[in-house]
């Protein structure tokens, strides 16, 4: 058998140009085709809450020359919110390695007359349905509707295809709030086209250590997060395994590839497939009871 790799690798994204994960997946693949030997080409495969890419990585061939960079979107939240999804998360995929986690920002159009998420509530609670959040992907989903739930407010789900769409109608003043990934919506804050107030997890970001984490802000028990990480379909050779793994965990490791993506808002961290297989397996249970508590889940 020729060693491995012997030809071009196609690393799926399941988000559109633009999107966090695509900004992440691209270094990854930079610095696999270096340490590989091979190009690894990104081949956007966006919509249906990543489905579509995640039915197309199941049915590769198991040769280690399609690979999947995801998210909880595929894994955790789509089979959970989705009805008759074509493949099963846990069976259908070959766990490579994690890549790291991606945090959340709730942040909402400046012109709007609330800057603070206790401000949010209240002009919510005064105005039912009437306030709209966009989502972008299933964290901002699931991020969205465990808000409204846990705070007992009436808002309007919009959903875009993907990120960029939902922050463009966000900027416009189309929609009102949106959980957004940090990579995607920061510059808007930055530029000051966005106003952020807070991020999804219970405690602060390092990313943005000023921004006050949502319990901060007074939603207790509210910590939602988006993780990242590798896969093939199911079936992959151990050695081909094995070497990507080593390789994923160097680029991780590396400190100059790790603030690189650190400026993007990733913080990037791998372990062991096995590792990797129990997290996936954790994840899907924990996103299905999130979605379930919020009153989203299809049957």
């Amino acid at each position: 058998m020729a060693a491995y790799p012997e030809k071009p690798i196609s690393l799926i994204v399941p988000f559109p140009a633009g999107s966090g994960t695509d900004a992440v997946g691209r270094i990854f693949a930079e610095e696999l085709s270096t340490l590989l030997g091979q190009p690894v080409i990104v081949e956007n495969k966006p919509g249906a809450n990543a489905t579509i890419a995640a039915n197309y990585v199941a049915k590769a061939k198991p040769d280690g020359y399609t690979l999947f960079v995801t998210t909880n979107t595929s894994h955790s939240a789509a089979p959970w919110l989705m009805k008759n999804v074509s493949y099963d998360p846990i069976k259908d995929f070959t766990p490579i390695a994690r890549g790291g986690n991606l945090p959340f920002l709730l942040v909402t159009n400046p012109s709007r007359p609330y800057k603070t998420v206790q401000e949010l509530m209240k002009y919510a609670k005064s105005n039912p349905d009437t306030v709209t959040y966009a989502s972008g992907n299933s964290t901002g989903i699931v991020a969205g509707a465990t808000f409204g739930v846990q705070a007992g407010l009436k808002l309007l789900h919009v959903p875009y295809k993907g990120t960029p769409q939902a922050l463009t109608d966000l900027v416009g003043g189309q929609v009102d709030f949106m959980f957004t990934d940090f990579t995607s919506g920061m510059p808007f804050v930055k530029s000051g086209r966005l106003h952020a107030m807070a991020v999804s997890t219970a405690k602060r970001s390092e990313l943005v250590p000023d921004l006050p984490s949502m319990e901060e802000a007074g939603m207790p028990d509210f910590d939602i997060n988006s993780w990242n990480g590798y896969f093939g379909p199911a079936g992959m050779p151990p050695d081909v395994v094995k070497i990507l793994n080593t390789a994923i965990n160097k680029i991780v490791s590396t400190p100059a590839t790790k603030a690189r993506l650190a400026q993007l808002g990733f913080d990037a961290f791998s372990g062991t497939p096995e590792e990797f297989a129990a997290f996936v397996k954790d994840q899907y249970a924990l996103w299905g009871k999130w979605i379930k508590a919020a009153g989203i889940a299809q049957q």
